[in-house]
């Protein structure tokens, strides 16, 4: 079943850190299948209106995306955020 990696960024202390990690998330990624859908700040917010970059990549299942997240290229992408963005990740399965 498809499942959905969805990132919200609550803050960047380091874009230089941000930057460097995206350089090597996106090959990580993609490479473990990933397909990045929305990349971005919000056109538009409701309710809590929260205006935080997400992320939204598409992968084959829920153990794809876990394996990708658990990958050595993505660690070495984590290792080189160090710290420069408080953020959430989550993994959630699409609907049949």
């Amino acid at each position: 079943m498809t499942a959905y990696w969805i990132a919200t960024y609550d803050e960047v202390t380091d874009p230089d850190k941000v930057a460097a990690y995206a350089n090597l998330a996106f090959p990580a990624l993609t490479g473990a299948g990933g397909r990045f859908l929305a990349r971005g700040l919000p056109e538009q917010v409701y309710e809590l209106g929260e205006e935080t970059r997400t992320v939204l990549i598409e992968f084959d299942s829920v153990d794809a995306a876990r394996a990708a997240h658990d990958s050595r290229a993505y660690a070495e992408a984590l290792a080189a955020l160090d710290g420069g963005a408080r953020r959430d990740i989550r993994i959630v399965p699409a609907v049949e």
